[in-house]
Protein backbone atom coordinates (compact mmCIF):
# COMPACT_ATOMS: atom_id res chain seq x y z
CA UNK A 1 0.00 0.00 0.00
CA UNK A 2 1.48 3.50 -0.67
CA UNK A 3 1.42 6.22 1.55
CA UNK A 4 1.15 9.26 -0.23
CA UNK A 5 2.23 12.90 1.82
CA UNK A 6 1.25 15.93 0.58
CA UNK A 7 2.49 19.70 0.89
CA UNK A 8 -0.46 21.62 1.36
CA UNK A 9 0.62 25.78 0.55
CA UNK A 10 -0.78 29.43 2.65
CA UNK A 11 -3.22 30.08 -0.21
CA UNK A 12 -5.08 28.44 -3.13
CA UNK A 13 -2.63 29.53 -5.72
CA UNK A 14 -0.08 27.24 -4.48
CA UNK A 15 0.82 24.49 -6.18
CA UNK A 16 0.38 21.11 -4.15
CA UNK A 17 3.43 18.84 -4.04
CA UNK A 18 2.96 14.76 -3.40
CA UNK A 19 5.69 12.26 -3.01
CA UNK A 20 4.06 8.80 -3.86
CA UNK A 21 6.11 5.90 -1.90
CA UNK A 22 5.79 2.32 -3.24
CA UNK A 23 5.19 -0.41 -0.68
CA UNK A 24 7.15 -4.29 -0.67
CA UNK A 25 3.81 -5.48 -2.40
CA UNK A 26 4.26 -2.68 -5.66
CA UNK A 27 6.49 -4.26 -8.56
CA UNK A 28 9.17 -1.97 -9.64
CA UNK A 29 8.82 -1.34 -13.27
CA UNK A 30 11.05 -2.82 -15.86
CA UNK A 31 12.11 0.27 -16.73
CA UNK A 32 13.29 1.11 -13.47
CA UNK A 33 15.16 -2.52 -12.45
CA UNK A 34 16.63 -1.81 -16.50
CA UNK A 35 18.94 0.69 -14.89
CA UNK A 36 20.42 -1.62 -12.58
CA UNK A 37 20.75 -4.40 -15.07
CA UNK A 38 23.02 -5.00 -17.61
CA UNK A 39 23.05 -8.24 -19.73
CA UNK A 40 25.13 -8.69 -22.83
CA UNK A 41 24.06 -12.49 -24.48
CA UNK A 42 22.77 -13.44 -21.06
CA UNK A 43 25.89 -12.31 -19.01
CA UNK A 44 24.73 -9.84 -16.39
CA UNK A 45 27.18 -7.33 -16.36
CA UNK A 46 25.91 -5.46 -13.38
CA UNK A 47 27.11 -7.89 -10.65
CA UNK A 48 30.22 -7.46 -11.48
CA UNK A 49 32.89 -4.99 -10.87
CA UNK A 50 34.41 -2.43 -13.28
CA UNK A 51 37.25 -3.27 -14.27
CA UNK A 52 35.79 -7.03 -14.59
CA UNK A 53 32.84 -5.23 -16.79
CA UNK A 54 35.87 -3.76 -18.39
CA UNK A 55 37.87 -7.14 -19.14
CA UNK A 56 34.99 -9.22 -20.25
CA UNK A 57 33.58 -6.78 -22.68
CA UNK A 58 37.03 -6.25 -24.01
CA UNK A 59 37.43 -9.93 -24.55
CA UNK A 60 34.16 -10.03 -26.01
CA UNK A 61 35.30 -7.30 -28.51
CA UNK A 62 38.78 -8.91 -29.73
CA UNK A 63 37.47 -12.85 -29.66
CA UNK A 64 34.18 -11.88 -32.18
CA UNK A 65 35.79 -9.01 -33.86
CA UNK A 66 38.62 -10.90 -34.89
CA UNK A 67 36.69 -13.46 -36.65
CA UNK A 68 34.65 -11.06 -37.87
CA UNK A 69 37.64 -9.49 -39.93
CA UNK A 70 38.86 -12.88 -41.00
CA UNK A 71 35.63 -13.81 -42.78
CA UNK A 72 35.48 -10.33 -43.97
CA UNK A 73 38.59 -10.86 -45.76
CA UNK A 74 37.81 -14.39 -46.93
CA UNK A 75 34.32 -13.27 -48.19
CA UNK A 76 35.75 -10.28 -50.63
CA UNK A 77 38.59 -13.23 -51.84
CA UNK A 78 36.14 -14.83 -53.82
CA UNK A 79 36.36 -13.92 -57.15
CA UNK A 80 33.84 -11.76 -58.48
CA UNK A 81 32.07 -10.94 -55.06
CA UNK A 82 34.20 -7.64 -54.74
CA UNK A 83 31.19 -5.40 -57.09
CA UNK A 84 28.14 -6.86 -54.22
CA UNK A 85 29.70 -5.15 -51.35
CA UNK A 86 26.36 -3.22 -50.93
CA UNK A 87 24.33 -6.72 -51.20
CA UNK A 88 26.80 -8.17 -48.28
CA UNK A 89 25.63 -5.21 -46.36
CA UNK A 90 22.39 -5.85 -46.68
CA UNK A 91 22.58 -9.44 -45.59
CA UNK A 92 24.69 -8.87 -42.68
CA UNK A 93 21.72 -6.32 -41.72
CA UNK A 94 19.01 -8.81 -42.30
CA UNK A 95 20.62 -11.34 -39.73
CA UNK A 96 21.47 -8.40 -37.08
CA UNK A 97 17.57 -7.69 -36.81
CA UNK A 98 16.78 -11.63 -36.40
CA UNK A 99 19.09 -11.92 -33.82
CA UNK A 100 17.99 -8.64 -31.88
CA UNK A 101 14.35 -9.91 -32.56
CA UNK A 102 15.38 -13.14 -31.29
CA UNK A 103 17.03 -11.53 -28.31
CA UNK A 104 14.62 -8.76 -27.30
CA UNK A 105 12.06 -11.47 -27.44
CA UNK A 106 13.85 -13.35 -24.27
CA UNK A 107 14.02 -9.94 -22.48
CA UNK A 108 11.03 -9.04 -19.77
CA UNK A 109 10.78 -5.66 -21.13
CA UNK A 110 10.09 -5.47 -25.08
CA UNK A 111 9.12 -1.43 -25.05
CA UNK A 112 11.11 0.96 -27.00
CA UNK A 113 12.24 3.71 -25.05
CA UNK A 114 14.39 5.35 -27.16
CA UNK A 115 12.77 7.39 -29.79
CA UNK A 116 12.13 6.68 -34.09
CA UNK A 117 13.47 9.57 -35.06
CA UNK A 118 16.74 9.00 -33.39
CA UNK A 119 16.63 5.62 -34.74
CA UNK A 120 16.11 6.74 -38.08
CA UNK A 121 19.09 8.76 -37.49
CA UNK A 122 20.91 6.35 -35.86
CA UNK A 123 20.00 3.78 -39.15
CA UNK A 124 21.42 6.03 -41.42
CA UNK A 125 24.87 6.24 -39.95
CA UNK A 126 25.05 2.87 -39.46
CA UNK A 127 24.45 2.00 -43.40
CA UNK A 128 26.70 5.04 -44.12
CA UNK A 129 29.70 2.89 -41.88
CA UNK A 130 29.11 -0.49 -43.26
CA UNK A 131 27.74 -0.39 -46.28
CA UNK A 132 30.48 2.46 -47.43
CA UNK A 133 33.09 0.34 -45.36
CA UNK A 134 31.90 -3.08 -47.12
CA UNK A 135 32.11 -1.69 -50.33
CA UNK A 136 35.30 0.20 -50.07
CA UNK A 137 36.83 -3.28 -49.95
CA UNK A 138 35.93 -3.66 -54.19
CA UNK A 139 37.60 -0.86 -54.53
CA UNK A 140 41.25 -0.77 -51.78
CA UNK A 141 42.81 -3.73 -50.22
CA UNK A 142 42.61 -4.47 -46.29
CA UNK A 143 45.45 -2.72 -45.18
CA UNK A 144 44.53 0.04 -46.77
CA UNK A 145 41.14 0.41 -45.39
CA UNK A 146 42.33 -0.41 -41.91
CA UNK A 147 44.67 3.04 -42.42
CA UNK A 148 41.73 4.84 -42.92
CA UNK A 149 39.65 3.27 -40.37
CA UNK A 150 41.99 3.55 -37.68
CA UNK A 151 42.21 7.53 -37.93
CA UNK A 152 38.43 7.45 -36.49
CA UNK A 153 39.66 7.96 -32.88
CA UNK A 154 39.64 11.66 -33.44
CA UNK A 155 36.76 12.54 -35.34
CA UNK A 156 34.80 10.64 -32.52
CA UNK A 157 36.93 13.13 -30.15
CA UNK A 158 35.61 15.87 -32.09
CA UNK A 159 32.24 14.48 -32.34
CA UNK A 160 31.67 14.19 -28.24
CA UNK A 161 32.76 17.65 -28.25
CA UNK A 162 30.17 19.58 -30.64
CA UNK A 163 27.68 16.61 -30.11
CA UNK A 164 27.52 16.13 -26.40
CA UNK A 165 29.30 19.00 -25.36
CA UNK A 166 32.63 16.38 -23.85
CA UNK A 167 35.96 17.72 -22.89
CA UNK A 168 38.68 15.30 -23.03
CA UNK A 169 42.29 15.60 -21.61
CA UNK A 170 45.86 15.96 -22.90
CA UNK A 171 46.18 11.99 -22.06
CA UNK A 172 43.06 10.92 -24.36
CA UNK A 173 44.42 13.45 -26.76
CA UNK A 174 47.56 11.53 -26.86
CA UNK A 175 46.19 7.98 -26.63
CA UNK A 176 44.31 8.99 -30.16
CA UNK A 177 47.15 10.08 -31.69
CA UNK A 178 49.49 7.55 -30.83
CA UNK A 179 46.80 4.82 -31.41
CA UNK A 180 46.26 6.36 -35.11
CA UNK A 181 49.70 6.89 -35.80
CA UNK A 182 50.33 3.46 -34.36
CA UNK A 183 48.50 1.58 -36.91
CA UNK A 184 49.13 3.80 -39.83
CA UNK A 185 52.80 2.93 -39.39
CA UNK A 186 51.96 -0.88 -38.76
CA UNK A 187 49.92 -1.09 -42.32
CA UNK A 188 51.84 1.29 -44.37
CA UNK A 189 54.36 -1.53 -44.97
CA UNK A 190 51.86 -3.84 -46.44
CA UNK A 191 50.05 -0.95 -48.39
CA UNK A 192 53.04 -0.08 -49.86
CA UNK A 193 53.83 -3.98 -51.01
CA UNK A 194 50.16 -4.33 -52.94
CA UNK A 195 48.98 -0.76 -53.52
CA UNK A 196 45.60 -1.27 -54.39
CA UNK A 197 45.19 1.66 -54.82
CA UNK A 198 41.60 4.04 -55.91
CA UNK A 199 39.83 7.29 -55.82
CA UNK A 200 36.26 5.94 -55.51
CA UNK A 201 37.22 3.61 -52.35
CA UNK A 202 39.23 6.69 -51.03
CA UNK A 203 36.05 8.58 -50.95
CA UNK A 204 33.37 5.33 -50.16
CA UNK A 205 36.07 4.92 -47.12
CA UNK A 206 36.19 8.48 -46.02
CA UNK A 207 32.49 9.07 -45.55
CA UNK A 208 32.38 5.49 -43.89
CA UNK A 209 34.32 7.24 -41.46
CA UNK A 210 32.84 10.52 -40.78
CA UNK A 211 29.62 8.53 -40.44
CA UNK A 212 31.27 5.93 -37.78
CA UNK A 213 32.87 8.88 -36.16
CA UNK A 214 29.39 10.29 -35.58
CA UNK A 215 27.54 7.36 -34.60
CA UNK A 216 29.20 6.54 -31.47
CA UNK A 217 28.54 9.58 -30.09
CA UNK A 218 24.63 9.57 -31.03
CA UNK A 219 24.56 5.91 -29.68
CA UNK A 220 26.09 6.95 -26.18
CA UNK A 221 23.90 10.26 -25.91
CA UNK A 222 20.49 8.15 -26.77
CA UNK A 223 21.16 5.23 -24.84
CA UNK A 224 22.06 7.18 -21.87
CA UNK A 225 18.98 9.59 -22.04
CA UNK A 226 16.30 6.76 -23.16
CA UNK A 227 18.24 4.09 -21.46
CA UNK A 228 17.55 2.10 -24.40
CA UNK A 229 18.90 -1.66 -24.13
CA UNK A 230 21.48 -3.46 -26.41
CA UNK A 231 19.06 -5.75 -28.44
CA UNK A 232 16.49 -2.66 -29.16
CA UNK A 233 19.15 -0.32 -30.07
CA UNK A 234 20.40 -3.08 -32.39
CA UNK A 235 16.47 -4.69 -33.79
CA UNK A 236 15.52 -1.11 -34.56
CA UNK A 237 18.89 0.44 -36.01
CA UNK A 238 19.49 -2.88 -38.17
CA UNK A 239 16.26 -3.39 -39.11
CA UNK A 240 15.39 0.31 -40.34
CA UNK A 241 18.76 0.45 -42.15
CA UNK A 242 17.70 -3.25 -43.44
CA UNK A 243 14.83 -0.91 -45.06
CA UNK A 244 17.20 2.05 -46.54
CA UNK A 245 19.65 -0.40 -48.53
CA UNK A 246 16.92 -2.63 -49.87
CA UNK A 247 15.30 0.49 -51.30
CA UNK A 248 18.43 1.90 -52.59
CA UNK A 249 19.49 -1.50 -54.36
CA UNK A 250 15.67 -1.99 -56.19
CA UNK A 251 16.08 2.10 -57.21
CA UNK A 252 19.63 1.58 -58.98
CA UNK A 253 18.70 -2.24 -60.18
CA UNK A 254 22.17 -3.92 -57.88
CA UNK A 255 19.70 -6.35 -56.18
CA UNK A 256 19.51 -8.97 -59.46
CA UNK A 257 22.86 -9.08 -60.54
CA UNK A 258 24.31 -9.90 -56.58
CA UNK A 259 21.37 -12.38 -56.00
CA UNK A 260 21.86 -14.28 -59.06
CA UNK A 261 26.02 -14.14 -58.21
CA UNK A 262 25.55 -15.83 -54.72
CA UNK A 263 23.05 -18.24 -56.01
CA UNK A 264 25.87 -19.93 -57.99
CA UNK A 265 27.97 -19.68 -54.84
CA UNK A 266 25.72 -20.39 -51.79
CA UNK A 267 28.58 -21.44 -49.46
CA UNK A 268 30.84 -18.60 -49.72
CA UNK A 269 28.10 -16.30 -49.79
CA UNK A 270 25.19 -16.98 -47.56
CA UNK A 271 27.00 -19.60 -45.83
CA UNK A 272 30.00 -17.55 -44.81
CA UNK A 273 27.77 -14.12 -44.60
CA UNK A 274 25.94 -16.36 -41.52
CA UNK A 275 29.03 -16.45 -39.74
CA UNK A 276 30.22 -13.26 -40.44
CA UNK A 277 27.12 -11.55 -39.38
CA UNK A 278 26.49 -14.12 -36.35
CA UNK A 279 30.42 -13.10 -34.85
CA UNK A 280 29.70 -9.35 -35.78
CA UNK A 281 26.27 -9.23 -33.79
CA UNK A 282 27.81 -10.88 -30.95
CA UNK A 283 30.94 -8.22 -31.59
CA UNK A 284 28.57 -5.42 -31.29
CA UNK A 285 26.72 -6.66 -28.03
CA UNK A 286 30.15 -6.02 -26.45
CA UNK A 287 30.85 -2.83 -28.26
CA UNK A 288 27.47 -1.32 -27.22
CA UNK A 289 28.16 -2.23 -23.83
CA UNK A 290 31.53 -0.73 -23.83
CA UNK A 291 29.70 2.49 -24.92
CA UNK A 292 27.13 2.32 -22.20
CA UNK A 293 29.53 1.91 -19.52
CA UNK A 294 32.67 3.56 -20.49
CA UNK A 295 31.79 5.97 -23.10
CA UNK A 296 32.33 6.29 -27.08
CA UNK A 297 36.08 6.82 -26.24
CA UNK A 298 37.01 3.85 -24.66
CA UNK A 299 34.91 1.84 -26.72
CA UNK A 300 36.74 3.19 -29.97
CA UNK A 301 39.57 2.81 -28.29
CA UNK A 302 39.45 -0.97 -27.33
CA UNK A 303 38.14 -1.59 -31.56
CA UNK A 304 41.02 0.44 -32.85
CA UNK A 305 43.36 -2.19 -30.18
CA UNK A 306 41.46 -4.69 -31.96
CA UNK A 307 42.06 -3.66 -35.54
CA UNK A 308 45.64 -4.09 -35.14
CA UNK A 309 45.22 -7.61 -33.86
CA UNK A 310 43.32 -8.23 -37.28
CA UNK A 311 46.38 -7.16 -38.74
CA UNK A 312 47.97 -9.40 -36.98
CA UNK A 313 45.35 -12.34 -38.26
CA UNK A 314 45.47 -11.13 -41.80
CA UNK A 315 49.92 -11.62 -41.77
CA UNK A 316 49.27 -15.70 -40.57
CA UNK A 317 46.59 -16.47 -42.69
CA UNK A 318 46.73 -14.43 -45.70
CA UNK A 319 50.56 -14.89 -47.03
CA UNK A 320 52.10 -11.56 -46.50
CA UNK A 321 55.88 -10.03 -46.12
CA UNK A 322 57.19 -9.24 -42.55
CA UNK A 323 59.02 -6.22 -41.91
CA UNK A 324 60.04 -4.53 -38.30
CA UNK A 325 58.18 -1.41 -39.12
CA UNK A 326 55.14 -3.52 -37.85
CA UNK A 327 56.75 -4.02 -34.36
CA UNK A 328 57.04 -0.53 -33.98
CA UNK A 329 53.59 0.42 -34.99
CA UNK A 330 52.63 -2.28 -32.53
CA UNK A 331 54.09 -0.59 -29.71
CA UNK A 332 52.82 2.90 -30.56
CA UNK A 333 49.31 1.26 -30.27
CA UNK A 334 49.64 -0.42 -26.84
CA UNK A 335 51.59 2.97 -25.62
CA UNK A 336 48.16 4.80 -26.79
CA UNK A 337 46.05 2.15 -24.90
CA UNK A 338 48.06 2.91 -22.02
CA UNK A 339 47.13 6.43 -21.86
CA UNK A 340 43.62 6.01 -22.29
CA UNK A 341 43.55 3.64 -19.53
CA UNK A 342 45.66 5.74 -17.63
CA UNK A 343 43.56 8.70 -18.44
CA UNK A 344 40.27 7.01 -16.76
CA UNK A 345 42.20 5.57 -13.46
CA UNK A 346 44.46 8.02 -12.86
CA UNK A 347 43.70 7.89 -9.07
CA UNK A 348 44.72 3.69 -8.98
CA UNK A 349 47.91 4.46 -11.47
CA UNK A 350 49.69 7.05 -10.08
CA UNK A 351 52.90 8.20 -12.46
CA UNK A 352 56.31 9.93 -10.62
CA UNK A 353 56.24 13.22 -11.87
CA UNK A 354 59.19 14.75 -13.19
CA UNK A 355 60.16 16.25 -9.63
CA UNK A 356 60.84 12.77 -8.53
CA UNK A 357 62.20 11.58 -11.60
CA UNK A 358 64.41 14.04 -11.01
CA UNK A 359 65.23 13.65 -7.50
CA UNK A 360 65.60 9.99 -8.23
CA UNK A 361 68.65 10.87 -10.90
CA UNK A 362 70.51 12.56 -8.43
CA UNK A 363 70.31 10.06 -5.83
CA UNK A 364 71.43 7.54 -8.65
CA UNK A 365 74.36 10.10 -9.36
CA UNK A 366 75.45 10.46 -5.52
CA UNK A 367 75.14 6.80 -4.97
CA UNK A 368 77.57 6.18 -8.10
CA UNK A 369 79.88 8.82 -6.89
CA UNK A 370 80.57 7.81 -3.35
CA UNK A 371 81.22 3.73 -4.99
CA UNK A 372 83.82 5.28 -6.81
CA UNK A 373 85.59 7.27 -4.37
CA UNK A 374 85.23 4.05 -1.78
Amino acid sequence: MSAKYGLVGYNSSRKHISISIPSSTEVMSPHIKSVEELRVLGINLSSFSAPTQFLICVAGVFLFYLIYGYLQELIFSVEGFKPFGWYLTLVQFGFYSMFGLVELQLTQDKRRRIPGKTYMIIAFLTVGTMGLSNTSLGYLNYPTQVIFKCCKLIPVMIGGVFIQGKRYNVADVSAALCMSLGLIWFTLADSKVAPNFNVTGVLLISLALCADAAIGNVQEKAMKLHNGSNSEMVLYSYSIGFVYILTGLLCLGGLGPAVAFCSEHPVKTYGYAFFFSLTGYFGISFVLALIKLFGALVAVTVTTGRKAMTIVLSFMFFAKPFTFQYIWGGLLVLFGIFLNVYSKNRDKMKLPSLKDLRSWLLTGKKVRFLSQNV
